[in-house]
Order: C-alpha cells, then sequence, then structure tokens
C-alpha cells in the first residue's frame, strides 16, 4: 500500500517491539528490499523514538487514570485525540523539538 501511494524510497526506522522481528515481517521486508530499507533503533533507546513522545501525550490528555467500559470507548478516546492532534499540531510541538 505504502509503495502505491509514495513512489521515492522508504526508509524505515522501528523500536525493538517483538513484532517487528518476526520472520514474516523480514521476509516481507526482504522481498521489498528495492523500495524500503529498514533500520532498528538500539533497544532500550526511547529517546530515539518520536513515537515514545507522542504516546506520553496521548495517555496524558486521552487515557491517563480513566477506566473505559468497552474497546469501542478506547478507540473513539484515541482518535478524539489524533484528530485534535491533526487540527492543532502544535499542542505536540514541545513532544517533538528533541527530533528536530
Amino acid at each position: 500500500m505504502a509503495r502505491k501511494y509514495y513512489r521515492k524510497k522508504i526508509f524505515y526506522i522501528q523500536d525493538n517491539a517483538s513484532y517487528h522481528k518476526d520472520g514474516t515481517v523480514w521476509e516481507w521486508f526482504g522481498d521489498n528490499k528495492r523500495w524500503i530499507e529498514v533500520y532498528n533503533l538500539p533497544p532500550y533507546s526511547p529517546e530515539f523514538n518520536a513515537a515514545e513522545p507522542l504516546w506520553k501525550y496521548t495517555r496524558k490528555v486521552g487515557t491517563h487514570n480513566r477506566y473505559f467500559e468497552s474497546e469501542l470507548e478506547i478507540v473513539e478516546t484515541l482518535t478524539k485525540v489524533f484528530k485534535g492532534i491533526q487540527k492543532n499540531p502544535k499542542q505536540i510541538e514541545g513532544y517533538l523539538r528533541p527530533f528536530l
């Protein structure tokens, strides 16, 4: 799907989550290496992963200290947080400053 929308080579940087190390995933990366190049962050290095501060923000404004009655309720809450970020990206600027 990414290839359909983005015609240039992609440099994909991922953390060390166990599902990123799955054989099927790496087989796919190998089959598509002409247009996607994969790099792994060092283990235990959240300071290099820009997604970590975004999840911190998401937990702070969306899920911290809350009980969710259902999966739907948490999905709706996360969707609301993410749409808020899309509409006003300045609200997360401080969280991303170290990566600029």
